[in-house]
């Protein structure tokens, strides 16, 4: 049974999503719960694309111990040196450096012959072998690569002291078929290609990452590389979760398999999905609402007699559970700790008695908590850090079919100065976020309003992403609350506060598709 290296680039190609916005904090949580995962290299960013970028992969290189993080560069030495300085006080600190090797990435984007671009590319994994005690190098568009060039390169990269080769489908433009004959030719015809773990990197423009990474691995690759939830630029990257629970479920077909944990699988799904703003499918493999539930009344009845009749992974696997444990108004901080331990969070003191706090407030109009309920008290009081330039003190909203619709706000400002405003608007959002704007006092355009419940039931939380551009700075926000209306408000503030808070520190920053 080959054991397979799983490289997670969720925080790295998996935040070049089309408006997902992290903040340090928020990535740094991200990256805790990955190392809780297993996964065994993490691409924690792109540190010589912005400053915060920068000390975002210095932090996590620091926090993280149980697994190997790494940050992208391009075949630059001010890249390398870049990577070097966020990276070298990490557990296992490796670099993994790319140029394009395609026909048309060499002529319309480096400009330069195929000579030039083997000598760019040998140079700089030289030059990082000085520092680096592992370097990946990456073919960038390898699938529409000359094979005869490929194996060429590879081989001279391999010498230079590369010690894992990268072949990626950047456009997702393969088939498996292809893609696995590719490592197969690799495999064949460079020499030295015994020194090196060959690694698949697979998009989904057509469908097909993980299918393409799972031929991969039956044509020799021993690491393969995606994200959580499959999120990336364009249609997004290989599934992680997906690849992994089939190498658990068909280890006899791949004979080969992973050191995730897969029962932390749902709970890291679901972080980078309310993180990220990024709402998974109901029908999505593995981690969809619906992923284990059948309304056929066939499928019931075989269920009901034998779960293995039309239930390949059970829901325990992954860790959706299915008898939940909840608490009351009446639960204690003992019983409150104990239960977010054995939920797998571990709170500073801070933290918890914050937490614990909006439990008892809201426990005054809920009656029951439920795992996700107390998960999502959980990582608001986390990441909001008690800092704020803005604070919601009270909203109140008159509405009627017949009526103009008002709203009404009081909320603080960075001094602790109370404002108090009022304006209308079309229904009661626009009326909110009218007087919010006026609070303000800036304009603010909304650009992506989301809802959701964080579980079934009238009495669950609602949960609401919000994106905006206010100062010229594009961000995200998101609210929690029992009340719709009240979570909205929230989301607003907290993409405002965003801005003011964490995002002025942003330069723009290079995006890259390996």
């Amino acid at each position: 049974m080959r054991k397979i290296n799983f490289f997670d680039t969720t925080l790295r190609d998996g935040e070049q999503s089309a408006g997902v916005n992290l903040n340090s904090q928020e990535k740094m949580e991200i990256a805790k719960q990955l190392e809780r995962l297993g996964v065994d290299i993490m691409e924690a960013g792109f540190p010589a694309s912005s400053k915060l970028d920068f000390l975002s992969v210095q932090n996590i290189a620091r926090e993280v111990r149980n697994c190997s993080v790494t940050g992208l560069a391009r075949s630059m030495k001010s890249d390398i040196d870049a990577a070097w300085e966020a990276l070298k006080e990490g557990e296992e600190p490796r670099l993994h450096v790319f140029i394009a090797t395609s026909p048309i990435h060499r002529l319309h984007k480096l400009k330069k012959t195929p000579e030039q671009v083997i000598q760019t590319a040998v140079d700089s994994v030289k030059y990082a072998a000085d520092f680096f005690p592992i370097i990946q190098w990456s073919a960038e568009d390898a699938c529409r690569t000359e094979w005869t060039f490929l194996a060429e390169i590879i081989e001279k990269v391999i010498n230079a002291g590369a010690r894992v080769i990268n072949l990626p489908d950047t456009v997702g433009y393969n088939h498996p078929k292809e893609y696995g004959e590719m490592f197969s030719y690799m495999r064949e015809n460079v020499p030295n290609i015994d020194k090196v773990i060959l690694s698949a990197h697979c998009h989904d423009d057509l469908g097909m990452a993980v299918a393409n990474s799972l031929s991969a691995i039956e044509h020799g690759a021993g690491q393969i590389e995606g994200t959580i939830n499959g999120i990336g630029e364009r249609a997004g990257n290989a599934a992680l979760e997906e690849a992994a629970v089939a190498l658990n479920i068909r280890s006899e077909y791949y004979k080969a398999s992973s050191s995730l944990n897969l029962n932390e699988i749902k709970r890291t799904s679901d972080l980078v999905s309310r993180l990220t703003g990024m709402v998974i499918p109901g029908n999505k493999a593995i981690v969809g609402k619906n992923a284990f539930a059948h309304e056929s009344g066939i499928h019931q009845d075989g269920v009901l007699k034998e779960k293995t009749t039309y239930e390949i992974i059970s829901p325990e696997l992954v860790g959706v559970s299915s008898n939940s444990l909840v608490l009351g108004k009446h639960s204690g901080r003992h019983a409150f700790r104990n239960k977010l331990e054995a939920l797998g969070y571990l709170l500073t003191e801070d933290e918890f008695h914050r937490s614990f706090q909006s439990f008892k407030d809201l426990s005054e109009k809920k009656k029951e908590f439920t795992d996700e309920d107390l998960t999502a008290i959980v990582m608001e009081e986390k990441l909001s850090n008690g800092e704020a330039a803005y604070e919601l003190r009270s909203l109140q909203v008159q509405f009627g079919t017949d009526n103009i619709t008002t709203a009404t706000v009081s909320m603080t400002d960075r001094e602790k100065k109370v404002l108090h405003e009022a304006a209308t608007g079309a229904g009661s959002v626009e009326a909110i976020y009218n007087t919010l704007e006026r609070c303000i006092g800036t304009e603010i355009h909304l650009k992506d309003y989301r809802i959701q419940s964080n579980r079934s039931g009238r009495d669950a939380f609602a949960q609401v992403y919000v994106k905006i551009d206010f100062n010229g700075v594009e961000s995200s926000g998101r609210g929690l609350a029992q009340d719709v209306l009240e979570a909205s408000a929230k989301a607003y503030v907290n993409a405002v506060n965003r801005v003011l808070l964490f995002d002025q520190q942003q330069e723009p920053k290079a995006s890259v598709s390996i």
